[in-house]
């Protein structure tokens, strides 16, 4: 009996593979037409005579209320050249993430055949980085100078949370995550329990899109973060029942468990130090694969599905 179970377990391993290397076949054939357009580049070397071309070219981008002087201005400003400078230096060629945008909207399509393929812009945004990535109307604009690598001088200033992310290798992640985001649409049941599961949609999303990709980068994890959050599902699934959170609309639960932050805050000493931030998104991804893994169901089906009837039909069991 041992022998025969363990043939069934290497059965269902390969058969689990062949069946994703032929959907990833599949997927690699979808017609895709993406053009990054580079604004950062155009806007850094414009002068007076072009600046009325690359109004007309991106007028989404240029305010009505500002006259064309403030625009050279602001293009020969020596913090913007600074920064015009510093990009060219990271991003002075971005076939490779051109391509792997390719790949990434060939994935969108696949699961989402009505999804259109966006106009992608690259730009300079002041290091905004609660824009990192803006989609909307057909545009996707990716600021690039929040890209620059989390230790870039630039970010001094800045947590160290927060520009952790501020890798090169982050855009598909975020790319990714606004087209979840809009997918999963917004969040309805104001329970603890409604935010974990809406979060896990979304990742749940976010894998299928990016099945290259490990579960830090998709998650914008180091892989000692990740790694803790796998040893200690268990008990972090223990904390939410015995402290009865899931049924909770307690808005502070959203900042200590799902929010970015230093730490995830369970207000437990030892912990604290080492935990960290969305662990509750964590926990969310867990139940929504879970529910996917234990239900015959389609992707349209889990998006229309509420948070209950996913988590009493996922049979979530956390990892020992």
């Amino acid at each position: 009996m041992s022998k025969f179970l363990k043939f069934l377990v290497v059965f269902w391993i390969l058969s689990s593979c062949s069946s994703k290397s032929a959907i990833e076949k599949e997927i690699s054939q979808i017609d895709i037409n993406v053009e990054v357009e580079r604004f950062d580049q155009l806007f850094a070397e414009v002068t007076p005579q072009k600046l009325a071309t690359l109004k007309n070219d991106f007028p989404f981008l240029f305010s009505a209320k500002y006259p064309d002087s403030i625009w050279i201005k602001r293009s020969r400003d020596t913090i913007q050249q600074e920064v015009n400078s510093e990009v060219r230096k990271v991003f002075s060629d971005f076939s490779k993430e051109e391509d792997e945008l390719h790949t990434l909207f060939q994935h969108i399509k696949y699961y989402f055949p009505e999804i259109k393929e966006p106009r992608v812009i690259t730009i300079t945004n002041d290091v905004d980085y609660r824009n990192k990535v803006v989609l909307s109307k057909g545009l996707l604009i990716i600021a690039l100078d929040t890209y620059l690598g989390k230790d870039h001088h630039f970010y001094e200033s800045i947590q160290k949370y927060i520009r952790q992310n501020f890798e090169k290798d982050q855009i598909l992640p975020d790319v990714a995550s606004m087209y979840a985001k809009n997918k999963v649409g917004p969040i309805r049941d104001r329970t603890f329990l409604g935010n974990l599961v809406s979060f896990g949609k979304e990742l749940y999303l976010k894998n299928l899109f990016l099945p290259t990709y490990n579960n830090a980068q998709k998650m914008g994890y180091t892989e000692e973060q990740y790694n803790w959050l796998e040893a200690n599902e268990e008990e972090i699934w223990r904390f939410f029942v015995e402290k009865q959170l899931l049924y909770s609309t307690d808005s502070e639960l959203l900042s200590r468990f799902l929010y970015p932050a230093p730490f995830s805050k369970f207000y437990l000493e030892k912990i604290d130090q080492e935990a960290p931030d969305r662990v509750g998104q964590f926990i969310g991804l867990q139940i929504v694969t879970s529910y996917m893994q234990n239900n015959d169901v389609s992707l349209h089906q889990l998006l229309l599905a509420d948070a209950e009837t996913i988590f009493n039909r996922s049979k979530y069991k956390p990892k020992r």
